[in-house]
């Protein structure tokens, strides 16, 4: 397959060498991937990561960006967790604090498949009313009213602190959730690897070692699950390769990734303070977007995560190797909680004609990408 890559921009210089690793079809390591991070060309940089994005998409799909109907669903908001990055944390959250019942959930959910949903994605803080059998209720009411929604929840956070308060083991917790219905995991609770940023940010819950065991086990077991990776909370450009290393690693392992997500860190109604952190730019985000593209290798996709990263950086992030945009999601709250100020969802139609106008191929799929439909071209007018 032929796919066309801007040599003048990396064939000579200083990233002649990564060039002809890539071309190669070579793993890049770990002095790479900081060097890339250091480059001061970053068009250079996402010019790699774009030839890999479409080569990796395979012939005919090189184009292609993909988005899914979905919407989210946070069942509890109270945690028993004081992560400093996350609002929920401060005490006028805690106050607001609910916890919705089964029914509730379901009303929810009707409100979603009503619209035409595939995926419900579901988090909630670590809350010791919603236990293992509160989401079993939960999993077995949504399923046996909406047999066919894929159920995308539970992360490896919410699996340690339910086999904890259980005491019973991860794969057990697993085991009688898939039982219930549970389909997949999403990447949640990564946040940084680095236990030096971790212990800054007060971030006690789900060590990396747990966090991969978690996953690894999910893919055991025949789940696909996402990872994340959380910037903007004090971290260097060597904890953030190092985090993504850790994934690679796994996904050697066990190759049940199906999408890395970078996130961005929000701070309204946090402890963080302007001096202890470095904000990340539209540079920045874009430059962890092709990184990953080029260092996760066996990944197959990543996403540019619009609600977090603003929808006209995530339509940039395609040219930097990203080839998804999320979903339709409808209300998301834990980003907006945080002072996110993007809309809380957006429609089939103004997706689809965002990624048209950004010069690629909309194509809706599932959960686990499976395509559901390839978009017809769409007019101007319908993305005004």
């Amino acid at each position: 397959m032929s796919v066309a890559l801007d040599q003048s921009l990396v064939k000579s210089g200083p990233l002649a060498d990564i060039y002809e690793k890539i071309i190669a079809g070579k793993r890049i390591d770990r002095d790479d991937a900081i060097r890339l991070y250091r480059e001061k060309d970053i068009n250079a940089v996402g010019a790699l990561a774009e030839f890999v994005r479409q080569r990796k998409a395979g012939p005919g799909k090189e184009k292609y960006v993909y988005y899914i109907h979905n919407m989210h669903l946070n069942p509890t908001n109270f945690c028993v967790e004081t992560c400093r990055f996350c609002s929920y944390a401060n005490p006028e959250e805690q106050a607001k604090a609910y916890t919705w019942t089964v029914d509730q959930v379901l009303a929810e959910a009707r409100k979603g498949v009503a619209s035409g949903i595939r995926e419900i994605h579901m988090v909630g803080g670590l809350n010791p009313a919603c236990d293992i059998n509160y989401y079993e209720d939960v999993f077995r009411t949504i399923k046996k009213e909406f047999p066919d929604v894929h159920l995308k929840t539970m992360t490896a956070v919410e699996i340690e602190y339910m086999a904890n308060l259980e005491g019973i083991s991860y794969e057990e917790v697993l085991e009688r959730l898939i039982a219930a219905g549970l389909n997949s995991m999403p990447g949640g609770g990564a946040e940084i690897f680095d236990e030096t940023v971790r212990e800054k940010m007060a971030v006690k819950k789900t060590p990396a070692r747990v966090w991969l065991e978690i996953h690894g086990i999910a893919h055991k077991l025949g789940l696909n699950t996402n990872a994340t990776m959380l910037t903007g909370i004090g971290e260097s450009i060597e904890n953030k390769v190092d985090h993504m290393l850790l994934l690679r690693e796994q996904q050697d392992k066990s190759k049940g990734f199906l999408t890395f997500i970078p996130l961005k860190c929000y701070y309204e109604g946090t402890t963080i303070t302007a001096d202890e952190i470095k904000e990340p730019s539209e540079e920045d985000l874009l430059r962890d977007i092709a990184v990953s593209r080029l260092l996760l290798d066996n990944f197959p996709h990543i996403k540019a995560y619009w609600i977090q990263l603003g929808v006209q950086l995530a339509l940039k992030a395609f040219a930097f190797g990203a080839d998804d945009l999320d979903g339709t999601i409808q209300m998301e709250k834990i980003t907006h909680a945080a002072g996110a100020k993007t809309p809380l969802q957006l429609a089939k139609e103004k997706m689809e004609a965002l990624i048209a106008e950004a010069g690629y191929v909309p194509v809706e799929r599932d959960t686990v990408y499976n395509i559901i439909r390839v978009a017809e071209p769409v007019s101007s007018a319908c993305a005004s």
